[in-house]
């Protein structure tokens, strides 16, 4: 065993590993990730680092840059490694609030963490006072193996399980020790955690094999509702509903208080697993779709997440592009809710038409940063994929547009989401943008309920039993209405 030393941001971890390995899957292992947006190659130059001990000799692309690269450096033995400042992904955990505790779960310290496809988010709490103490947020290094659910499904049957599993709960560590240097407090006094997220990311989590997930008639043989010791913390994972409808909509749904009312409404967490909730007449219709990592700044040129100087709204003024960055910092990249916004300005001003066809051969938004032909057709692909199985699951349930009351808009990605510039792309139907309400990211609020208040995890088994899920799959209706959905809509 050989250990890498880790320094970042004045702190310093350490993680131990069986050499030779790629530097970065031991970077990504232990919960730090760096994006490779050459997929690798060593062209980009943008996973730079500092690296000294017993490491391969740089290669010819490291020699061309200049510099180590963690895409390409191999680590031989011990080695220490000095990554560049982290930025702070700022808006994933949608600001966490206090939840008055009723029956917590036990200790003085706990912490709700929502494991996304895409993004984590984790919030610390105080059990005793139910005070939100701090949350931090970062990328899933898990989209260092693959962007989407069936990706990392098919790796962890080609062998990658554990890698996958040690990627997670690595990152659940590093989160938590953020956000406990954040409030003061030590990792090791966090004694209780609700850990929700999609079922897949909750079978990798807990290193159980998806194979019942990889194909028809795509039948979960687990759907959780357990407590179980991970880490040295007592950890429960809430119950999901159907293979590809996981826990993080059962706590989203106890969030909304979606069962709790009489209204026809709709929960729409458009991340990238999509997930869809309909109520009506005690009956929860429950979907998902394939909407990809774009809406999360993911597979985007100039992507990134919701970090300082990340785009995050864009606007029309006297018949220019105007832009806002996170932290009013110099332009990095766009995340989600700004490339929502700038692709609805460029239909607007007629940048873009309703095929999704541009004018130019690229949408200038700010310095170095602009929407390639390429991430149109990614926001075409997502926004076709939600709102077509928002039409199905509608027509499945016998509910129009008109009957739904609320439209609930769940997700870290839908705290910052102009519902005017999501209506005006198509992403929902544009009669439900005045009867939208924006949840944040509910999943969370709903598992630091769970932490504070252990009797509320009945309440998501009877939330679960209400479920009926409808599989889009196949289904003929699904299919012709996401045809339909690839267009925008036209002014």
């Amino acid at each position: 065993m050989a250990e890498l030393t880790i320094l970042r941001s004045g702190e310093r971890f350490a993680h131990t590993f069986n050499p030779p390995r790629p530097l970065s899957d031991v970077l990504a292992e232990s919960g730090f990730v760096i994006p490779h947006p050459c997929g690798g190659r060593g062209v980009c130059g943008k996973c730079a680092v500092q690296l000294k001990g017993a490491v391969s000799p740089p290669t010819a692309e490291e020699r061309k840059a200049g510099t180590r690269l963690s895409c390409q450096a191999m680590l031989l033995g011990d080695a220490e490694v000095t990554l560049p400042e982290a930025r702070a992904m700022e808006q994933i955990a949608g600001g966490a609030r206090a939840v008055k505790p009723v029956a917590p779960m036990p200790g003085d310290l706990g912490a709700a963490v929502d494991i996304g496809t895409t993004t984590l988010a984790l919030a610390l709490y105080d059990l005793r006072t139910g005070a939100a103490l701090g949350e931090a947020g970062m990328l899933n290094p898990q989209t260092a193996v693959a962007a989407d659910v069936m990706g990392r499904i098919g790796a962890a049957l080609g062998g990658r399980l554990e890698e996958m599993r040690g990627q997670v709960t690595g990152a659940v560590r590093a989160l938590l020790q953020e956000a406990c240097a954040r409030a003061g407090a030590a990792p090791e006094d966090v004694a209780s955690l609700v850990v929700t997220g999609n079922t897949t990311m909750l079978y990798l989590l807990t290193g159980r094999s998806p194979e019942a997930l990889s194909h028809a008639p795509f039948s979960a043989d687990c759907l959780f509702d357990e407590t179980l010791p991970l880490g040295g913390k007592t950890v429960y994972l809430p119950r999901c509903m159907h293979a590809f409808v996981g826990a993080d909509i059962t706590c989203a749904v106890l969030a909304a208080g979606q069962c709790e009312s009489g209204e026809v409404s709709l929960l729409c967490d458009a991340g990238t697993n999509g997930e869809l909730a309909l109520w009506k007449d005690g009956v929860l219709h429950v979907t998902s779709t394939a909407a990809g990592p774009a809406f999360e700044g993911a597979g985007i040129s100039c992507g990134c997440g919701s970090v300082r100087g990340a785009i995050d709204r864009v606007w029309v003024e006297d018949g220019a592009i105007r832009v806002h960055t996170i932290g009013d910092a110099p332009a990095v990249g766009i995340c989600g809710s700004g490339l929502i916004d700038a692709v609805s300005a460029a239909l607007k001003l007629g940048l873009v038409d309703e095929t999704g066809a541009m004018d130019d051969d690229d949408l200038p938004l700010s310095n170095g940063v602009a929407l390639l032909p390429k991430d149109i057709r990614a926001v075409q692909l997502a926004k076709a994929a939600i709102a077509a199985g928002i039409e199905t699951l509608l027509e499945s349930a016998g509910v129009s547009e008109d009957d739904v009351r609320t439209l609930y808009i769940a997700g870290g990605f839908g705290s910052h989401l102009d519902v005017g510039s999501a209506a005006a792309i198509g992403l929902f139907p544009a009669s439900l943008a005045g009867r939208a309400k924006v949840l944040g990211n509910a999943a969370l609020a709903g598992a630091a309920r769970l932490l504070l208040d252990m009797p509320e995890q009945e309440r998501t088994r009877g939330i679960a039993a209400l479920a009926r899920h409808v599989d889009l799959g196949g289904n003929p209706k699904f299919n012709e209405h996401y045809m339909d959905q690839m267009f925008f809509p036209e002014e």
